[in-house]
């Protein structure tokens, strides 16, 4: 008997050790891991550098509360905010707090109520981002939800500019859905989320606590777009495994989080800010974002050469995170492939979800294209009768 609630659909593997692209379950079976925690180990597990910094912190001081100065709070949002559009940053702990965060803050300094977001979007599961979230499986027996969301078409650009309605605080988005479906956002459309917001005097909230940190080849996602959001949200890959969150905003939006307006209790730990340091130091660089720019540009381009099967409708996605929809459901290709070593996630019940670290080699590449297409084709009736 399990002494822990139920709320997760656990894989049969109990993982032991994990180093890098690889974990090892209690059994010695080595697995190629391109999920990372979902998109939490950008830089592999037990990165040296980010478990140097969290052991060196250890031995200092672990915590005494944010009534006290941290030098690393502000080395660490310097270098969030000299890297992205933002100039103030608020730590919390999870990618849920931080969109709590956003949300607080565009109302309170809007001094108005209603937030759009768009179908098949997630943005967490505390009461505001279920709220937020337009997936109406998350909501069920949870009762009324927290007024004020309203949920148009994710891409629709006509529905936008149709929506009649005054009193809107903020737009709120993710420019690559990743739970949703690693539905990218087109140029068009967040167009028109930049126009609408600047015709309605709304924030633009942009959920980076998935494509944040380098994923998309770039230090947050929003930047391979024509976008400047007023708030930024993000966790996973800021901590790589050490739970943290945060977000980044204009500097005009100080005065809305005055003192005792917003505070948390293990936001902005000095074991978190440690390894957040370690992350964006090594992932802010210059030459390590090229080269994740040209190793997820060729597992793309690979997918597509390898995975041109009738089963495959179509892949998608920028940097590492990318979808693979399928036209069959795809949790036998799943455990197809657990059986080989290799792991993935779902976006959907038709979409495999790649999230490998940004360290992954060209090597682990070509091997998880070929365990990839050798499930696909194992478990498909399609395929096997092509």
């Amino acid at each position: 008997m399990s002494h822990l609630f139920q709320t997760y659909s656990r894989w049969d593997i109990t993982v032991k050790e994990a180093k890098g692209s690889y974990l090892v379950d209690e059994n010695g079976k080595e697995y190629l891991d391109f999920v990372q925690g979902i998109a939490v180990s950008n830089l592999g597990h037990c990165n040296q550098a980010v478990t140097e910094a969290v052991k060196a912190q250890l031995d200092k001081v672990w915590h005494v509360s944010n009534m006290f100065h941290y030098p690393l709070q502000e080395q660490v949002a310097k270098k969030l905010t000299e890297h992205s559009d933002g100039d103030l940053v608020f730590f919390c702990n999870s990618g849920a707090e931080a969109n709590e965060a956003a949300i607080k803050l565009a109302r309170k300094k809007t001094q108005k109520k209603n937030i759009i977001t768009f179908t098949q979007s997630f943005h967490g599961r505390t009461y505001a981002t279920m709220a937020a979230t337009a997936q109406e499986k998350i909501k069920i027996g949870f009762g009324p939800m927290l007024e004020g969301f309203h949920y148009l078409p994710y891409n629709d650009a006509e529905s936008l500019q149709s929506f009649e309605g005054d009193d809107i605080a903020a737009v709120m988005l993710e420019v690559i859905q990743g739970e949703g479906g690693v539905n990218p956002a087109e140029e068009s459309f967040l167009e028109a989320v930049k126009t609408f917001c600047e015709e309605k005097d709304a924030l633009l909230i942009i959920d980076e606590i998935q494509t944040g940190i380098g994923r998309t080849g770039k230090p947050f996602a929003y930047q391979h777009y024509n976008l400047s959001p007023d708030i930024m949200t993000l966790a996973k890959g800021l901590g790589n495994g050490f739970p943290i969150g945060a977000i980044v905003g204009k500097k005009e939006l100080g005065d809305a989080f005055s003192p005792g307006s917003h505070g948390t209790t293990f936001g902005g730990n000095m074991l978190a800010m440690a390894a957040a340091d370690a992350v964006t130091t090594k992932i802010f660089n210059e030459e390590f974002l090229k080269d994740v720019q040209q190793k997820s540009e060729y597992l793309i381009e690979k997918l597509k050469t390898e995975l041109d099967v009738p089963t495959v409708k179509s892949i998608r996605g920028k940097g590492f995170i990318i979808g693979i929809e399928c036209t069959e459901e795809i949790q036998p290709v799943l455990l197809k492939l657990q059986e080989q070593g290799f792991l993935v996630i779902p976006a959907g019940p038709n979409v495999i979800r790649l999230l490998p670290p940004l360290t992954v080699t060209k090597a682990e590449v070509d091997t998880a294209v070929t365990k990839i297409k050798e499930a696909i084709y194992a478990v498909s009736t399609v395929n096997s009768k092509g």
